[in-house]
């Protein structure tokens, strides 16, 4: 793959063209949209318009209303594949355009193929320029082609057409009759489409260079009639009469295959100009019939031979120039996955040898991890496709292999499992796969995704799944990703109360077993960022009984630091929000948190928080609820512990905002109060000068702390901390404004 570069100005200026649409456009009558002023476009920045737009997800109706102006806004090589554009719509906005070439492929909105046609032939123009015509997927509905004045119009109304893509419709024979009829014809896929003869080919014999008759299981033709018709295409150049090996009986194919066999032990004087050949899923082919054809075929440049069990035949190795797809090694499936992008039961079958050969992989293969999810966004909804994909992700991506990829490329990779996540929901494979590709420190930490989606996804997954490996899976993925959600998103993920209640319950059955790993913690990580700087969800936590269950994990788990520190941090949380203190007024629970900060045999980071909860519910004297004599003891035992903590080098805590802050540095708090607050904002301030040294500016804590320092009742030690913090800052904005001279 190669190395990725920064996007085009022309990608840039379209992208923001596209997000600025509304502001650049005013309504017509009919809710389609005018552009206010339209410079006249290159002609090929209006077809890069139409594809960019298309490509979004936002062209329809009343956006496709700015190509109405057909003066300023040239199309040639118009694609609205995939979108939801009415007949009326496109009339409106692409049939007065000179168009080369038209995809229109998988429309929704009630556009059909007669619409189509009838709507392109209503312009003497696109009568004669059309060359490139792609309607796969629509429905032709033939019935209603009838001009005005009663004559029948159709294919052959539009004389410049070469190219006709016809997969996946109701094409019947009459119409094939009327396709084959056009003068330069000379490339047409038929693919899965309902036609039952196929004489009509016959008039385009000395024309016709390329024939798609991918499965077309409502042929009624015997394989004489069948392989008569090949051999008079004499100009053909490529043949694809490949079969769904899935679909259907042998005894449907064997027309078919009888056809195939009797075309590759043919004389090569039979269809001498074809130079490509694809008969993948034709499983009754032998060795010998395929060796006769390639040995008499120097000229030979492709073989389609995708589960037909002989591409590891022995003659191909040989052909030093032929392009096979196949399962007999890497490049076969590589090539069988760009080949048959469109074809679900080829893709599945490529997956499934892709996953063999990559299972132990460990060299990063960007280009093959692209294959998969193109081949996951080109089959949405297919549970067998995403299936083996999903499993491809995993091998492609595991352990450091993600690092080596494009960021770009593993962001896409991680959209295609979140829907896949929510398209299977109850396929119980695929969600396991994704869960394991996204179980990934890099991934979560560094690859930009919806993580508040990620988060929801898994979090329902997790509500059906206690497997102690995928249930450690889960909750470490959770505990990431809600540490990167914003205040509001976790606001948003908290309204459920099933999320912090199924949380909970992986606490409880571990805290009941007391048990001591990495589930747990990362459960109790995962509730603490959920309520970090989030009322509504501290609040949830109470409603659930997660305060008797945390007072008891406190209590049992003593010496396990760990478990402390992740435990104090939520009910931090909890303190900083003033209407949930008189929750925390309980007598027990404060001489005990009270014990812990007293502890020197403690590490500093349980005393830390063990002092922050303390500091909050001590700072509002009129709210407190318990003895005034505890009160004064938790001030003076504050003081008198922070001040002999040591300054820690590693990191032990971040803060979103300094926000909960602010109520403790105010001038009449007592020193206790005050020193817990300036020794943690010091504390990381001095270990991640840059990120915080603004938020102090810009949450007006600065001030907060000259007024500190300025006032004659503040505690000396309280000053001195708060003199080093404002000399951090200092010190870091003279050596921003020496970087920036």
């Amino acid at each position: 793959m190669e190395g990725e570069g920064p996007q085009t100005l022309c990608d840039l200026c379209l992208a923001q063209v596209c997000c600025r649409l509304d502001a650049l456009c005013r309504k017509q009558a009919d809710g389609s949209m005018s552009l206010i002023w339209a410079p006249l476009f290159p002609q090929e920045l209006a077809d890069q318009l139409l594809q960019k737009m298309a490509t979004k997800g936002m062209l329809n109706d009343t956006t496709v209303g700015i190509f109405r102006n057909s003066k300023k806004l040239r199309l040639r090589r118009a694609s609205i594949r995939c979108c939801k554009v009415s007949a009326e719509a496109f009339r409106l906005a692409l049939c007065s355009h000179r168009l080369l070439e038209l995809d229109a492929s998988w429309v929704s909105g009630g556009l059909t193929g007669a619409d189509v046609i009838s709507g392109l032939a209503s312009n003497p123009e696109c009568r004669a320029s059309l060359q490139k015509l792609a309607l796969n997927g629509l429905n032709l509905d033939w019935g209603s082609l009838e001009e005005a004045g009663g004559l029948c119009v159709g294919f052959s109304s539009l004389q410049g057409l070469g190219t006709i893509h016809l997969v996946n419709t109701d094409l019947t024979d009459d119409i094939l009759e009327d396709i084959c009829s056009l003068p330069q014809l000379d490339t047409l896929d038929i693919s899965c489409s309902t036609v039952s003869k196929l004489n009509a080919l016959l008039q385009c014999k000395n024309t016709m260079r390329s024939l798609v008759a991918h499965r077309l299981h409502q042929l009624d033709m015997s394989h004489v009639r069948l392989l008569f018709i090949f051999t008079q295409l004499h100009a053909l150049r490529h043949l694809d009469f490949s079969d769904d090996h899935f679909a259907g009986d042998d005894s449907e194919r064997r027309d078919g295959d009888e056809t195939v066999r009797q075309l590759l032990e043919g004389s090569p004087q039979v269809l001498p100009s074809l130079v490509s050949l694809d008969i993948s899923g034709r499983k009754t082919i032998t060795e010998s019939a395929l060796r006769a054809f390639v040995e008499s075929r120097s000229g030979l440049v492709f073989l389609g031979l995708l589960a037909t069990g002989l591409s590891g035949c022995p003659i191909l190795s040989s052909q030093k120039n032929l392009k096979v797809t196949g399962e007999a090694n890497e490049n076969q499936v590589w090539e069988a996955l760009r080949r048959y992008r469109e074809r679900e039961c080829f893709i599945r079958e490529a997956l499934v040898h892709l996953y063999s050969l990559t299972t132990d992989t460990d060299k990063p293969q960007p280009d093959t991890l692209k294959l998969v999810v193109e081949a996951m966004q080109n089959h949405p909804v297919s549970s067998h496709v995403h299936l083996v994909a999903t499993a491809c992700v995993f091998n492609l991506t595991t352990q450091d292999l993600a690092e080596a990829m494009p960021i770009s490329l593993m962001s896409s990779t991680v959209t295609q499992l979140l829907h896949a996540m929510e398209t299977f929901p109850n396929h119980q494979q695929v969600q396991k796969n994704c869960l394991m590709a996204l179980c990934s420190d890099y991934i979560l930490q560094d690859v930009p995704f919806d993580k508040y989606l990620a988060a929801m996804l898994v979090m329902k997954w997790l509500g059906n799944h206690e497997e102690p490996t995928l249930q450690r899976m889960a909750v470490a993925v959770i505990s990431l990703l809600v540490a990167k959600l914003s205040t509001e998103e976790t606001a948003q993920l908290s309204k459920d109360v099933s999320f912090m209640k199924q949380l909970l319950a992986v606490v409880q059955q571990k805290a009941m077993l007391g048990v001591i790993d990495s589930t747990l913690k990362f459960a109790l990580s995962a509730l603490w960022n959920l309520t970090d700087e989030t009322p509504a969800a501290a609040r949830i936590f109470i409603e659930c009984q997660g305060l008797e269950l945390y007072e008891e994990v406190l209590e049992s788990y003593y010496n396990e630091p760990s478990i402390q520190q992740k435990v104090l941090g939520l009910l931090n949380n909890i303190a900083e929000v003033e209407e949930l203190q008189c929750d925390l007024m309980d007598e027990d629970l404060l001489e005990h948190i009270l014990s812990l900060l007293q502890d020197p045999q403690l590490e500093v980071g349980v005393r830390y928080f063990a002092g922050g909860i303390l500091a909050q519910l001590a700072s509002r004297a009129k709210v407190w609820t318990l003895d005034d004599e505890l009160r004064s003891t938790i001030l003076e035992k504050l003081h008198e512990s922070i001040i002999a903590w040591p300054h820690l080098e590693r990191e032990m805590v971040s803060y979103r905002s300094f926000r909960p802050f602010c109520p403790l540095l105010q001038t009449c708090q007592p020193s206790g109060v005050q020193l817990w607050a300036v020794w943690a904002i010091h504390l990381v301030c001095s270990q991640n000068t840059s990120h915080y040294s603004s938020m102090l500016d810009k949450e007006g804590l600065t001030e907060l702390l000259k007024a500190l320092d300025g006032h004659p009742d503040t505690h000396s030690d309280v000053k001195r901390i708060s003199q080093r913090i404002m000399l951090i800052v200092q010190e870091h904005q003279s050596h921003s404004e020496g970087m920036d001279d």
